[in-house]
Protein backbone atom coordinates (compact mmCIF):
# COMPACT_ATOMS: atom_id res chain seq x y z
CA UNK A 1 0.00 0.00 0.00
CA UNK A 2 2.89 2.39 0.79
CA UNK A 3 4.53 1.54 -2.01
CA UNK A 4 1.60 2.15 -4.30
CA UNK A 5 1.13 5.41 -2.20
CA UNK A 6 4.69 6.55 -2.76
CA UNK A 7 4.18 5.76 -7.00
CA UNK A 8 1.02 8.56 -7.14
CA UNK A 9 2.62 10.96 -5.11
CA UNK A 10 5.81 10.37 -7.42
CA UNK A 11 3.27 10.38 -10.97
CA UNK A 12 1.94 13.75 -8.82
CA UNK A 13 5.49 15.15 -8.53
CA UNK A 14 6.80 14.20 -12.35
CA UNK A 15 2.95 15.62 -13.94
CA UNK A 16 3.39 19.18 -11.55
CA UNK A 17 6.97 19.92 -12.74
CA UNK A 18 6.67 18.64 -16.45
CA UNK A 19 3.89 21.04 -16.53
CA UNK A 20 5.34 24.07 -14.28
CA UNK A 21 9.05 23.50 -14.51
CA UNK A 22 8.76 24.74 -10.69
CA UNK A 23 9.89 22.68 -8.01
CA UNK A 24 6.96 20.54 -6.33
CA UNK A 25 6.18 20.95 -2.76
CA UNK A 26 3.92 18.85 -0.22
CA UNK A 27 1.47 21.71 -0.35
CA UNK A 28 1.07 21.94 -3.93
CA UNK A 29 0.64 17.98 -4.11
CA UNK A 30 -2.09 18.54 -1.25
CA UNK A 31 -4.05 21.03 -3.05
CA UNK A 32 -3.65 19.83 -6.43
CA UNK A 33 -4.10 15.92 -6.34
CA UNK A 34 -6.35 14.21 -4.33
CA UNK A 35 -4.25 11.37 -2.63
CA UNK A 36 -6.35 10.92 0.33
CA UNK A 37 -3.59 11.22 2.50
CA UNK A 38 -2.45 13.81 5.27
CA UNK A 39 0.23 16.33 4.29
CA UNK A 40 2.40 14.84 7.07
CA UNK A 41 2.14 11.77 5.18
CA UNK A 42 3.26 13.13 1.94
CA UNK A 43 5.93 14.18 3.24
CA UNK A 44 7.28 11.67 4.72
CA UNK A 45 6.58 9.61 1.13
CA UNK A 46 8.43 12.60 -0.34
CA UNK A 47 11.62 11.75 2.28
CA UNK A 48 11.45 8.26 1.17
CA UNK A 49 11.19 8.62 -2.35
CA UNK A 50 14.25 11.42 -2.07
CA UNK A 51 16.20 8.42 0.02
CA UNK A 52 15.57 6.22 -2.81
CA UNK A 53 17.00 8.56 -5.65
CA UNK A 54 13.63 9.24 -7.51
CA UNK A 55 13.36 13.13 -6.89
CA UNK A 56 15.75 15.66 -5.26
CA UNK A 57 15.82 19.09 -3.65
CA UNK A 58 17.71 21.42 -5.89
CA UNK A 59 17.94 24.08 -3.57
CA UNK A 60 17.16 24.25 0.44
CA UNK A 61 14.01 25.68 0.38
CA UNK A 62 12.84 24.48 -2.94
CA UNK A 63 10.48 21.65 -3.57
CA UNK A 64 11.56 18.33 -5.57
CA UNK A 65 11.99 17.59 -8.59
CA UNK A 66 12.79 14.06 -10.91
CA UNK A 67 15.31 12.67 -11.29
CA UNK A 68 16.16 10.24 -14.25
CA UNK A 69 15.80 7.09 -11.89
CA UNK A 70 11.93 8.96 -10.67
CA UNK A 71 11.92 9.44 -15.26
CA UNK A 72 12.46 6.25 -15.01
CA UNK A 73 9.90 4.72 -12.65
CA UNK A 74 7.79 6.95 -13.89
CA UNK A 75 7.84 5.37 -17.44
CA UNK A 76 8.19 2.11 -17.17
CA UNK A 77 4.47 2.19 -14.60
CA UNK A 78 2.76 4.10 -17.30
CA UNK A 79 -0.20 1.31 -17.32
CA UNK A 80 -1.26 2.39 -20.85
CA UNK A 81 -0.78 5.14 -23.62
CA UNK A 82 -3.45 8.15 -24.00
CA UNK A 83 -4.77 7.55 -27.37
CA UNK A 84 -4.38 10.59 -29.88
CA UNK A 85 -7.84 12.60 -30.28
CA UNK A 86 -9.78 11.91 -33.67
CA UNK A 87 -8.87 14.91 -34.85
CA UNK A 88 -4.90 14.44 -34.34
CA UNK A 89 -5.17 10.66 -36.05
CA UNK A 90 -7.02 12.26 -38.83
CA UNK A 91 -4.72 15.09 -39.54
CA UNK A 92 -1.51 13.03 -39.44
CA UNK A 93 -2.57 10.26 -41.81
CA UNK A 94 -4.14 12.93 -44.11
CA UNK A 95 -0.36 14.96 -43.71
CA UNK A 96 1.44 11.56 -44.39
CA UNK A 97 -0.48 9.96 -47.11
CA UNK A 98 -0.48 12.77 -49.44
CA UNK A 99 3.35 11.78 -49.32
CA UNK A 100 4.36 11.43 -53.19
CA UNK A 101 7.91 9.05 -52.49
CA UNK A 102 9.92 8.01 -50.02
CA UNK A 103 11.83 11.32 -49.63
CA UNK A 104 8.39 13.22 -49.40
CA UNK A 105 7.47 10.71 -46.64
CA UNK A 106 10.42 10.82 -44.52
CA UNK A 107 10.63 14.80 -44.87
CA UNK A 108 6.88 15.38 -43.95
CA UNK A 109 7.51 12.60 -41.09
CA UNK A 110 10.07 14.24 -39.22
CA UNK A 111 8.48 17.76 -39.44
CA UNK A 112 4.87 16.35 -38.56
CA UNK A 113 7.28 15.06 -35.31
CA UNK A 114 8.49 18.11 -34.28
CA UNK A 115 5.64 19.87 -34.68
CA UNK A 116 3.81 17.38 -32.80
CA UNK A 117 5.74 17.23 -29.57
CA UNK A 118 7.73 20.63 -29.42
CA UNK A 119 11.04 18.45 -29.61
CA UNK A 120 13.82 17.75 -31.97
CA UNK A 121 12.03 14.85 -34.63
CA UNK A 122 14.86 11.92 -35.61
CA UNK A 123 13.86 10.00 -38.41
CA UNK A 124 16.25 6.82 -40.01
CA UNK A 125 15.71 6.08 -43.46
CA UNK A 126 14.56 2.86 -44.27
CA UNK A 127 17.81 0.16 -44.13
CA UNK A 128 18.19 -1.50 -47.29
CA UNK A 129 19.46 -4.96 -45.11
CA UNK A 130 16.07 -5.18 -44.33
CA UNK A 131 14.44 -4.47 -47.43
CA UNK A 132 12.89 -6.39 -49.86
CA UNK A 133 13.22 -5.85 -53.72
CA UNK A 134 10.14 -4.83 -55.69
CA UNK A 135 12.05 -4.59 -59.22
CA UNK A 136 15.02 -4.78 -60.44
CA UNK A 137 15.10 -2.62 -63.46
CA UNK A 138 18.25 -2.65 -66.03
CA UNK A 139 18.35 0.41 -68.80
CA UNK A 140 21.35 0.61 -71.69
CA UNK A 141 23.23 3.26 -71.48
CA UNK A 142 25.12 2.35 -74.94
CA UNK A 143 26.72 -0.69 -76.36
CA UNK A 144 28.90 -1.29 -73.41
CA UNK A 145 27.47 0.47 -69.90
CA UNK A 146 23.74 -0.28 -68.30
CA UNK A 147 22.20 1.29 -65.75
CA UNK A 148 20.90 -1.06 -62.45
CA UNK A 149 17.81 0.41 -60.93
CA UNK A 150 17.12 -1.18 -57.29
CA UNK A 151 13.28 0.03 -55.95
CA UNK A 152 12.46 -1.90 -52.27
CA UNK A 153 9.18 -2.34 -50.73
CA UNK A 154 9.90 0.93 -48.80
CA UNK A 155 9.83 2.60 -52.12
CA UNK A 156 13.78 3.18 -51.61
CA UNK A 157 15.45 3.95 -54.91
CA UNK A 158 19.38 3.20 -55.39
CA UNK A 159 21.05 3.16 -58.90
CA UNK A 160 24.44 2.08 -60.26
CA UNK A 161 26.24 2.30 -63.12
CA UNK A 162 27.73 -1.23 -64.53
CA UNK A 163 30.17 -1.85 -67.22
CA UNK A 164 29.25 -4.59 -69.77
CA UNK A 165 31.68 -7.17 -69.07
CA UNK A 166 33.33 -8.76 -71.90
CA UNK A 167 31.37 -12.12 -73.56
CA UNK A 168 33.78 -14.44 -72.03
CA UNK A 169 36.76 -16.36 -73.30
CA UNK A 170 35.07 -18.28 -76.32
CA UNK A 171 34.28 -15.08 -77.52
CA UNK A 172 36.44 -12.19 -78.61
CA UNK A 173 38.17 -10.35 -75.61
CA UNK A 174 37.63 -7.21 -76.56
CA UNK A 175 34.00 -7.73 -77.29
CA UNK A 176 30.96 -6.77 -74.90
CA UNK A 177 27.76 -8.36 -74.67
CA UNK A 178 25.21 -7.59 -77.12
CA UNK A 179 22.46 -5.43 -75.12
CA UNK A 180 19.53 -5.99 -77.85
CA UNK A 181 15.83 -4.94 -75.97
CA UNK A 182 15.14 -8.56 -76.59
CA UNK A 183 18.50 -9.56 -74.38
CA UNK A 184 17.51 -6.84 -72.03
CA UNK A 185 14.00 -7.84 -71.52
CA UNK A 186 14.95 -11.66 -70.77
CA UNK A 187 17.08 -10.50 -68.73
CA UNK A 188 15.01 -8.56 -66.54
CA UNK A 189 11.91 -10.95 -66.38
CA UNK A 190 14.61 -13.65 -65.11
CA UNK A 191 16.31 -11.52 -62.39
CA UNK A 192 12.88 -10.38 -61.02
CA UNK A 193 11.26 -13.62 -61.12
CA UNK A 194 14.36 -15.23 -58.85
CA UNK A 195 14.78 -11.91 -56.83
CA UNK A 196 12.09 -10.02 -56.34
CA UNK A 197 10.26 -9.80 -52.78
CA UNK A 198 13.78 -11.47 -51.34
CA UNK A 199 15.37 -9.26 -48.40
CA UNK A 200 18.46 -7.35 -49.51
CA UNK A 201 21.02 -10.05 -47.33
CA UNK A 202 19.80 -12.82 -49.98
CA UNK A 203 19.75 -10.98 -53.26
CA UNK A 204 23.44 -11.21 -54.34
CA UNK A 205 22.85 -15.06 -53.66
CA UNK A 206 19.02 -15.29 -55.88
CA UNK A 207 20.53 -13.33 -58.41
CA UNK A 208 24.15 -14.97 -58.77
CA UNK A 209 22.21 -18.28 -59.12
CA UNK A 210 20.57 -16.97 -62.07
CA UNK A 211 23.73 -17.29 -64.03
CA UNK A 212 23.67 -20.74 -64.55
CA UNK A 213 20.70 -20.90 -66.21
CA UNK A 214 21.39 -17.87 -68.99
CA UNK A 215 23.44 -19.08 -71.88
CA UNK A 216 27.39 -18.88 -70.85
CA UNK A 217 27.83 -15.51 -73.14
CA UNK A 218 25.29 -14.20 -70.72
CA UNK A 219 26.85 -15.21 -67.24
CA UNK A 220 29.90 -12.86 -66.93
CA UNK A 221 27.10 -9.55 -66.95
CA UNK A 222 24.33 -11.72 -64.74
CA UNK A 223 27.58 -12.07 -62.24
CA UNK A 224 28.41 -8.70 -62.77
CA UNK A 225 25.05 -7.82 -61.54
CA UNK A 226 24.88 -9.79 -58.96
CA UNK A 227 28.41 -8.02 -57.63
CA UNK A 228 26.83 -4.54 -57.78
CA UNK A 229 23.84 -5.20 -55.72
CA UNK A 230 26.44 -6.64 -52.93
CA UNK A 231 28.50 -3.43 -53.51
CA UNK A 232 25.33 -1.21 -52.64
CA UNK A 233 25.22 -3.32 -49.43
CA UNK A 234 28.22 -3.37 -48.37
CA UNK A 235 28.40 0.84 -48.95
CA UNK A 236 25.88 0.91 -46.19
CA UNK A 237 23.85 3.35 -47.87
CA UNK A 238 20.67 3.28 -45.24
CA UNK A 239 23.02 5.03 -42.59
CA UNK A 240 21.20 7.90 -43.40
CA UNK A 241 18.78 10.44 -40.64
CA UNK A 242 16.73 13.74 -41.41
CA UNK A 243 15.98 15.86 -38.11
CA UNK A 244 13.87 18.83 -38.04
CA UNK A 245 12.94 20.94 -34.69
CA UNK A 246 16.54 21.64 -33.44
CA UNK A 247 15.13 25.54 -32.68
CA UNK A 248 12.84 23.74 -30.28
CA UNK A 249 15.76 22.97 -27.94
CA UNK A 250 16.24 26.85 -27.36
CA UNK A 251 13.12 26.70 -26.05
CA UNK A 252 14.04 24.29 -23.74
CA UNK A 253 17.39 25.60 -22.57
CA UNK A 254 16.96 26.38 -19.04
CA UNK A 255 16.31 22.46 -18.21
CA UNK A 256 19.79 21.93 -19.13
CA UNK A 257 21.95 22.74 -16.62
CA UNK A 258 24.99 24.75 -17.58
CA UNK A 259 23.97 25.05 -21.92
CA UNK A 260 22.23 23.05 -24.83
CA UNK A 261 25.71 23.50 -26.48
CA UNK A 262 26.53 19.66 -25.52
CA UNK A 263 23.28 18.52 -27.20
CA UNK A 264 23.52 20.57 -30.47
CA UNK A 265 27.26 18.96 -30.85
CA UNK A 266 25.96 16.20 -30.47
CA UNK A 267 23.42 16.46 -32.72
CA UNK A 268 25.63 17.84 -35.59
CA UNK A 269 27.64 14.41 -34.90
CA UNK A 270 24.62 11.93 -37.01
CA UNK A 271 26.66 8.98 -36.23
CA UNK A 272 26.32 9.60 -32.39
CA UNK A 273 22.29 9.45 -32.88
CA UNK A 274 22.86 6.66 -35.25
CA UNK A 275 24.71 4.46 -32.79
CA UNK A 276 21.94 5.19 -30.13
CA UNK A 277 19.07 4.34 -32.73
CA UNK A 278 20.87 1.04 -33.35
CA UNK A 279 21.57 -0.10 -30.04
CA UNK A 280 18.06 1.00 -29.41
CA UNK A 281 17.20 -1.47 -32.36
CA UNK A 282 18.89 -3.84 -30.99
CA UNK A 283 17.32 -4.48 -27.45
CA UNK A 284 14.35 -6.10 -28.74
CA UNK A 285 13.08 -7.79 -25.75
CA UNK A 286 12.87 -4.74 -24.17
CA UNK A 287 10.94 -2.75 -27.04
CA UNK A 288 8.31 -5.72 -26.98
CA UNK A 289 8.17 -4.94 -23.27
CA UNK A 290 7.23 -1.36 -23.36
CA UNK A 291 4.54 0.15 -24.48
CA UNK A 292 3.59 -0.78 -28.13
CA UNK A 293 7.49 -1.19 -29.16
CA UNK A 294 7.94 2.54 -27.69
CA UNK A 295 11.35 2.70 -26.28
CA UNK A 296 12.39 5.42 -24.06
CA UNK A 297 16.54 6.14 -23.00
CA UNK A 298 16.31 8.68 -20.31
CA UNK A 299 19.67 11.22 -19.43
CA UNK A 300 23.09 9.32 -18.93
CA UNK A 301 21.11 5.92 -20.38
CA UNK A 302 22.15 7.29 -23.50
CA UNK A 303 25.19 6.78 -22.89
CA UNK A 304 26.44 9.84 -24.92
CA UNK A 305 27.79 12.44 -22.46
CA UNK A 306 26.63 14.98 -24.62
CA UNK A 307 23.27 13.78 -24.10
CA UNK A 308 23.12 13.10 -20.43
CA UNK A 309 20.47 15.53 -19.54
CA UNK A 310 18.19 14.45 -22.79
CA UNK A 311 15.51 12.05 -23.21
CA UNK A 312 14.94 10.04 -26.37
CA UNK A 313 11.31 8.38 -27.32
CA UNK A 314 12.08 6.00 -30.17
CA UNK A 315 9.99 3.47 -32.22
CA UNK A 316 10.21 0.92 -35.29
CA UNK A 317 8.24 1.27 -38.15
CA UNK A 318 7.94 -0.97 -41.77
CA UNK A 319 7.55 -4.69 -40.70
CA UNK A 320 5.66 -6.12 -38.13
CA UNK A 321 7.40 -5.59 -35.06
CA UNK A 322 10.86 -4.88 -33.93
CA UNK A 323 12.63 -7.38 -35.15
CA UNK A 324 11.73 -6.82 -39.15
CA UNK A 325 11.64 -2.88 -38.61
CA UNK A 326 12.81 -0.98 -41.73
CA UNK A 327 14.16 1.64 -39.52
CA UNK A 328 13.46 3.93 -36.40
CA UNK A 329 12.16 7.13 -35.83
CA UNK A 330 11.79 9.47 -32.86
CA UNK A 331 12.41 12.57 -30.67
CA UNK A 332 15.00 14.23 -28.30
CA UNK A 333 14.30 16.77 -25.41
CA UNK A 334 15.14 17.50 -22.37
CA UNK A 335 14.15 14.66 -19.71
CA UNK A 336 11.89 17.03 -18.14
CA UNK A 337 9.03 16.06 -21.14
CA UNK A 338 5.49 14.77 -21.76
CA UNK A 339 6.50 11.20 -21.83
CA UNK A 340 2.46 10.07 -22.11
CA UNK A 341 2.19 12.34 -24.80
CA UNK A 342 5.44 12.18 -26.68
CA UNK A 343 5.67 8.60 -26.52
CA UNK A 344 1.85 7.99 -27.89
CA UNK A 345 2.78 10.73 -30.53
CA UNK A 346 5.80 8.67 -31.28
CA UNK A 347 3.64 5.52 -32.14
CA UNK A 348 0.98 6.79 -33.88
CA UNK A 349 3.66 8.38 -36.53
CA UNK A 350 5.47 5.01 -37.01
CA UNK A 351 2.26 3.35 -37.49
CA UNK A 352 1.02 5.28 -40.10
CA UNK A 353 4.67 5.62 -41.62
CA UNK A 354 4.44 1.88 -42.06
CA UNK A 355 1.52 1.84 -43.40
CA UNK A 356 3.01 3.66 -46.28
CA UNK A 357 6.24 2.48 -46.67
CA UNK A 358 4.98 -1.35 -45.93
CA UNK A 359 2.92 -2.85 -49.11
Amino acid sequence: MAADRRLDVLRAIVSDYVETREPVGSRTLVERHQLGVSPATIRNDMAALEEAGYIAQPHTSAGRIPTDAGYRVFVDHLASLRPLQPPERRAIESFLSASVDLDDAVSRTVRLLAQLTHQVAVVQYPSLRRSALRHLELVPLGADRMLVVMITDSGRVEQRTLTVPSAGAAHDATATTALDEGVVADLRARLNAAAAGRRMPQLAVALAAVADDVEPRLAPLVEALAAVVGETLLEEVEDRIVMAGTANLARSGFDFAHTISPVLEALEEQVVLMRLLAEMAADADALRQEHGEVAVRIGAENRHTGLAETSVVAAPYGGEGSGDALAFLGVLGPTRMDYPGTMAAVRAVARYLSRIVTP
